[in-house]
C-alpha cells in the first residue's frame, strides 16, 4: 500500500496583489435639497484598457491612504486603515473558497530553530534568503568546551520562516499515527505572515517585499488522489482568475530534466501521467515543455499575456519527491510524492513586470473588494440633515441604529454583512467635497438632502456603458431609484455575494 502524497495548495500573496487595479462596478447617487436625484458619471461596471504606462501603486497608494512605508522597517509596509480594509477583504475571500475546496486552517509559528531548516533542505540551498536569528542558547557558549559550543550554536540558531513547507509536514507528522487512508486526504490553510531576506536596493513599495501574507495550504493524499487535486487546483485557479478579471491563460507541462533529477523514472512517468490526464480533463489548451520541469519534479505553469504582449509565470501545480522523504513521512507506506502547487505568483519580481491587470483598473475597485464602498455627504450642514445623514451611513453600513448608550444593542451577530461606508461632515462646498470623494474612487457617493430627510430614502443611481451587453457604444445611460435605508442595505449585501 503506497503513502499519502503531499500537495502544496494555492498561495495567493496577499500583500502582492492587493494593489493590482480592479474594477469599479458601483454608481454615484447624488440627492440635492432642491433639485431631482441626479447621479454623477462613475467608472464602467467592466474593465476597459488605459491608454500610456500602468500607474505607479505606489502613488496610488498615496493617493488613497492604503500604506506607507519606514526606513526603520525597509521592505515590511505599514497598512493603513483602508489599506488593511483590502487586506482583510482578500483574506475573507480566499477563505471562502478553502471551504468550498475542503481546507481546514491553521495558524505556524514564524520562527523555527535551524534544525528543522537543515531537515528540509532550506538551510543548505535557502540560506542566504532568510533571516537568521540568535536565541538565548548562544549566551551559554563562552562556558562551554569547545563540543559543547559547537552543539550550543548551533542549539541558538533560529531563521524566521520563508514559506510554511516545513511546518505543515510537522503537522501532518503529528497528525497522521491517528489517521487511516479513508482519512485522507488532509488539508491545511495557512495565512501567517513571512519574511525574506531580498536586497535592500531591490526593495519597492509592494512589488519587493520582505514580510508579506500569501495564501499558502499544503495537501496530503493517496497517489490514487493526485490526479482529482489537480483538476480541483486548475478549477480553483480559474475561479480566482475570473473573479479577478484576469484574461485567459495559457497552461504548459515540464517534463523530467535531462539530468540533475533525482527520484526513479517510474515516479516521474508516473507523476507525469497523472498531469497529462488532468490537464486532458480539464477541456484547456496546453503544450509540453519537454524537460523543463524542477529537479524534484514535474510541474503545470499557467502563465498570462500582460497589455505590452509578455507573458508572466501566475500558477503552478509541481510534484515533489523530495520534502516527504525529508521529514521522514512514510505514513503506511514508502515516503510519499508532494505535489506544489500555487494559484498567483508569490515571487515579488514577477509581480513588479506583471501588466494584465494595472492598466485596466487604475485604482477603481470593485465594490466587495473596496475600501471604500460608500460615502455619505449631507448636502447642508443643517442638525437635522446632518442627523440623517449619520443615519443612513449606520443603515448602509449594516449597523445598529445609535442609542446614546454603548454596546446597548449587544454585540454583532458575526453573520450580519458590514460595509465600508464613510461620512464627509467637513466645512466646504459640496462640490469640492463630491470631487474629493471621487478621486478617492468611491464606488458610491450618496448626497443626503431635505428631500430625502422628508421622504426618509436615499436616491440611488446607477451607470452602466450603453449596449454593454452587446458590447458596444461608449456613451453612459444613468438611471435613479428612491430606496430605503434597509433596501440600499440589502443592494450592497447582494453586490458583495457576486463579488460585483
Amino acid at each position: 500500500m503506497r503513502g499519502p502524497a503531499l500537495l502544496t495548495a494555492p498561495r495567493l500573496s496577499i500583500t502582492q496583489i492587493r494593489l493590482r487595479r480592479i474594477s469599479s462596478c458601483g454608481s454615484i447617487a447624488h440627492a440635492s435639497r432642491s433639485q431631482s436625484p441626479h447621479p454623477l458619471p462613475s467608472s464602467s461596471s467592466k474593465p476597459g484598457p488605459t491608454s500610456g504606462s500602468p500607474p505607479d501603486h505606489r502613488l496610488l497608494a498615496a493617493t488613497q491612504d492604503l500604506f506607507i512605508t519606514h526606513p526603520v522597517s525597509p521592505g515590511s509596509p505599514l497598512f493603513l486603515p483602508h489599506g488593511s480594509r483590502i487586506f482583510n477583504k482578500l483574506i475573507s475571500f480566499i477563505r471562502a473558497q478553502y471551504a468550498l475546496y475542503g481546507y481546514e486552517e491553521v495558524t505556524t509559528p514564524t520562527i523555527y530553530k535551524r534544525s528543522l531548516w537543515e531537515t528540509s533542505g532550506h538551510w543548505e540551498n535557502y540560506k542566504e534568503h532568510m533571516f537568521k536569528v540568535t536565541g538565548r542558547e548562544a549566551e551559554e557558549t563562552e562556558r562551554a568546551t569547545i563540543g559543547e559550543r559547537e552543539r550550543t550554536e548551533a542549539e541558538g540558531d533560529f531563521g524566521l520562516k520563508p514559506m510554511n513547507c516545513p511546518g505543515h509536514c510537522l503537522l501532518f507528522k503529528h497528525a497522521a499515527g491517528g489517521l487511516s487512508l479513508r482519512d485522507l486526504p488532509v488539508r491545511y490553510a495557512d495565512f501567517s505572515p513571512l519574511h525574506r531576506n531580498e536586497n535592500s536596493g531591490s526593495l519597492s513599495g509592494l512589488t519587493r517585499v520582505r514580510r508579506f501574507h500569501q495564501d499558502d495550504a499544503h495537501i496530503f493524499c493517496r497517489p490514487s488522489q493526485i490526479s482529482h487535486e489537480i483538476s480541483s487546483t486548475l478549477q480553483f485557479i480559474q475561479t480566482v482568475y475570473k473573479v479577478f478579471h484576469l484574461p485567459p491563460h495559457k497552461l504548459m507541462l515540464s517534463t523530467r530534466p535531462k539530468e540533475g533529477y533525482i527520484g526513479s523514472l517510474e515516479e516521474w512517468d508516473r507523476a507525469e501521467a497523472a498531469l497529462k490526464a488532468s490537464l486532458d480533463e480539464s477541456g484547456q489548451e496546453w503544450a509540453i515543455n519537454e524537460e523543463g520541469g524542477a529537479f524534484y519534479g514535474p510541474k503545470i505553469d499557467a502563465t498570462l499575456t500582460d497589455s505590452g504582449g509578455k507573458e508572466h509565470q501566475t500558477a503552478t501545480i509541481q510534484l515533489d519527491f523530495q520534502l516527504p522523504r525529508r521529514f521522514g513521512l512514510n505514513y503506511l507506506a514508502p515516503a510519499p510524492v508532494a505535489e506544489q502547487r500555487g494559484i498567483l505568483s508569490t515571487d515579488p519580481e514577477e509581480l513588479k513586470e506583471s501588466g494584465f491587470v494595472t492598466p485596466h483598473y487604475n485604482g477603481k475597485w470593485p465594490f466587495w473588494l473596496s475600501p471604500r464602498q460608500a460615502i455619505v455627504i449631507p448636502v447642508a450642514m443643517a442638525d437635522e440633515i446632518v442627523t440623517y445623514a449619520r443615519h443612513v451611513r449606520r443603515g448602509i453600513s449594516g449597523l445598529p441604529e445609535e442609542t446614546g448608550r454603548v454596546n446597548a444593542n449587544g454585540p454583532l451577530a458575526m453573520s450580519r454583512r458590514t460595509f465600508n461606508v464613510d461620512i464627509d461632515e467637513s466645512a466646504g462646498l459640496l462640490s469640492r467635497k463630491v470631487r474629493a470623494a471621487r478621486i478617492k474612487h468611491y464606488n458610491y457617493i450618496i448626497v443626503v438632502g431635505e428631500r430625502n430627510l422628508r421622504a426618509k430614502t436615499i436616491s440611488l443611481g446607477s451607470a452602466f456603458p450603453r449596449g454593454q451587453e452587446q458590447g458596444g457604444g461608449e456613451g453612459v445611460e444613468k438611471s435613479s431609484m428612491d430606496l430605503s435605508v434597509e433596501e440600499v442595505y440589502q443592494k450592497f449585501v447582494e453586490l458583495e455575494s457576486e463579488y460585483a
